[in-house]
Parts: structure tokens; sequence; C-alpha cells
């Protein structure tokens, strides 16, 4: 039995993102002047300082561009040993997630991965990864 993920405190930014990955449809800030995405969603476009923007659905698919397989306990919600991956999306915007499903052998680096939606319980969902 796992202990519970602790959920994130919802923010004037964060909630439409949220909302939309428990419905399991992730969906980002777009920015109405340059069309950049972002993430984390915040206030403004790191690229062009616009306020505008709307929510648009992501493809799901991502590149690995790093990863690590931790062998230490930092949270009580994930057992060793776990894997923690940089992607990038195909919309641009790097995050941090985990690959669920089989590893690749060797370096993962470059490996391309889409986005699947792990119901922890609690009635809470993160958005993962799998091999393509």
């Amino acid at each position: 039995d796992i202990p519970a993920i602790q959920k994130p405190v919802l923010g004037l930014y964060d909630r439409l993102m949220w909302e939309s990955i428990s419905s399991k449809a992730m969906r980002l800030q777009k920015c109405r002047e340059c069309g950049q995405f972002r993430y984390p969603p915040g206030p403004t476009c790191s690229f062009c300082l616009s306020l505008k923007f709307d929510w648009e659905l992501i493809s799901g698919q991502a590149i690995i561009w790093s990863w690590v397989i931790f062998h230490r306990q930092y949270l009580e919600a994930y057992p060793t040993p776990y894997n923690v991956i940089s992607i990038q999306l195909k919309e641009g915007p790097l995050m941090f997630s985990n690959l669920v499903g089989p590893t690749p052998t060797g370096s993962w680096i470059g490996e391309l991965v889409n986005i699947c939606y792990d119901d922890i319980g609690g009635d809470f969902i993160l958005p993962r990864f799998r091999l393509r």
C-alpha cells in the first residue's frame, strides 16, 4: 500500500491545467501573441511578455532529454528505485515526470514517449509517460 502523493495547492494560473489532467486531456497556456506554449502556467509569456493566452490541448508527444533512477528515498510515496525523466513536449516546454511501463536499455535520452494518465488514488491523476 503506497502512501498518497500530496496534491498540489491550486493557484490562479495552474487550476485549469490540473483540471484538464484530471479529465485526461492535458491543456497548457498558449500565448496569443507569439504562439509559444507555457509550462509551468503563469501570468506572462516568457518569450514576449504578453498577458494574453488561451488553454490549448497538447498532443501528449514528447522526447526524453534526461533521466535518473533514484536509489535513495526522498518522498514516502516513491519507494526506491524510481525514475524521473526530463521531457520536452512536442509543443516545446520542458517538464519532469516519470516513465511507466517498459524501460529502454542503455541511455534513455532521445526516446520518444507519449503521455498517459496515472490514477494514483484519492481522486488524483498525474501525467506520466510511456515509450512510443
